[in-house]
Order: C-alpha cells, then sequence, then structure tokens
C-alpha cells in the first residue's frame, strides 16, 4: 500500500500518477535510472576526522592548567587567608598525570602510569599539609597508606600482565590484593592512632579472601573443574 507524496491519497499498486493532484508516482528504486545515473544522495557515509592525540592532550593540559593558575592567583589577590587553591591545583595535577597514559603518551608502561599516579597522590597530600596545624598525619598515615596502595598495584599489574591470566587467575590476584590492602590499611591506621597493632576487621576480609582464594585455587588444579566453570560462566 501507498500513498500520494503530495496530498496523500491512496495510490492503486499500478498507477503512474494520482488521480487526484496528478502526481507523477516514482519508485525510489528507478531514481537513479531518471536522474542519468546519478544518485540524488551519497554512496558512501561520510566520517568525520578523528581527534589527534596530541591535539586532546593539548586541550586537557591547557584547561588543567588554566584552572589550577586561576584559582592560585583568586587565592593570591582575591580571596586572601588559607591556602585553599592548594587542594584546587592539587587536584588539576593529579588528573594531569592521570590522563598521561590515556591520552598523551599511550606507550608509557603500566608500572610507571602507577607511580607517577602514586607520586601525584603524596604530592596532593603533602600541599594539604599548608591548610593543617600538623604534618603529622601526612607522615604517620598519608604518605605510608599511599605507598601500600601503590605497591599492591604495581604488583598486582605484575601478576595480570606476566603470569598466567585467565578469569580465574584475575579474581585469584584481585582477592589476594583485596585482602593484603585491607590488613595493611588497618595496620596503619592502628599504629597511627592507638601505636599499637590489633587486626579486626581486616582479618575477617583476609579469612574471607584467603577462603575465595582456596577455592579458585582448587578451580584451576583441576582440568575439569575449570571447563565447567568456563562453560557455566560464559567466558
Amino acid at each position: 500500500m501507498s500513498y500520494c507524496v503530495n496530498c496523500g491519497v491512496e495510490l492503486d499498486a499500478l498507477a503512474r500518477e494520482c488521480p487526484l493532484c496528478s502526481t507523477p508516482v516514482i519508485n525510489p528504486r528507478d531514481l537513479e535510472k531518471l536522474m542519468d545515473g546519478t544518485a540524488p544522495f551519497p554512496r558512501e557515509k561520510g566520517q568525520v576526522e578523528t581527534v589527534k592525540r596530541k591535539d586532546l592532550g593539548m586541550l586537557v593540559s591547557m584547561v588543567l592548567l588554566a584552572t589550577a593558575v586561576t584559582c592560585g592567583i583568586l587565592n593570591a589577590f582575591v580571596f586572601r587567608g588559607p591556602l585553599w587553591s592548594l587542594t584546587v591545583i592539587g587536584v588539576c595535577a593529579i588528573l594531569w598525570v592521570m590522563l598521561i597514559p590515556a591520552v598523551i603518551y599511550v606507550r608509557q608502561p603500566i608500572y610507571v602510569s602507577l607511580l607517577f599516579d602514586g607520586a601525584a597522590v603524596s604530592l596532593y597530600l603533602y600541599m594539604l599539609t599548608y591548610l593543617t596545624e600538623s604534618r603529622g598525619w601526612f607522615w604517620g598515615l598519608g604518605l605510608p597508606i599511599t605507598v601500600l596502595v601503590t605497591v599492591i598495584a604495581e604488583v598486582f599489574a605484575f601478576c595480570v600482565r606476566r603470569l598466567p591470566r585467565s578469569f580465574l587467575t584475575v579474581t585469584l590476584y584481585l582477592f589476594t590484593a583485596t585482602g593484603l590492602l585491607c590488613m595493611g590499611l588497618e595496620m596503619l591506621i592502628d599504629r597511627y592512632v592507638r601505636d599499637e597493632i590489633a587486626l579486626s576487621w581486616s582479618a575477617v576480609v583476609l579469612t574471607v579472601c584467603a577462603i575465595l582464594d582456596i577455592a579458585i585455587i582448587t578451580m584451576l588444579s583441576s582440568r575439569r573443574m575449570r571447563g565447567a566453570v568456563r562453560k557455566r560462566m560464559h567466558f
């Protein structure tokens, strides 16, 4: 069933023109023949040129730099007092360091990226000490936690990239890293707050992670169990 493109009246299947307004009935497939072989629309889809990583990196860098400089100027000449601009400048620095491997330098090794991320976070925490009355929290808690997270992230990345990698093995590495991270966090917090180490909640997390690790190792040790898990988990 077809209709006239001009007046909308219903057309007969064999009609050559509209019986009401005499508008010619043309099959869209015959348009190219009527126009001497020239299609009334492009044959190929247009493609927009992709943005170069260098240009995107420059744009992101300039936006972050402008934000940091603007906040610094406002803090120095307009909103004087506490160095609140350090928080914004530190965040801009962290974002820039984290965006390097994704936007600017994609070939940067993951280990170097994680090391730079840890250094940027440490620098940011140190800048925050200018807003507090003491720097003891930085040396006693902030820096050790940052180092702990960075080391565990480096080891996890090494295991994923250098050791046998599958869904089960990556899950094993993840549970192990989670348990160790929680235990390390509680130890550092207890040492800073109470000057003693007494595991409580992290022991529960570590126990659960250990049980899951044992279950995963058992699956990995049996080819039949590995196959059954892959079929049921669809990976």
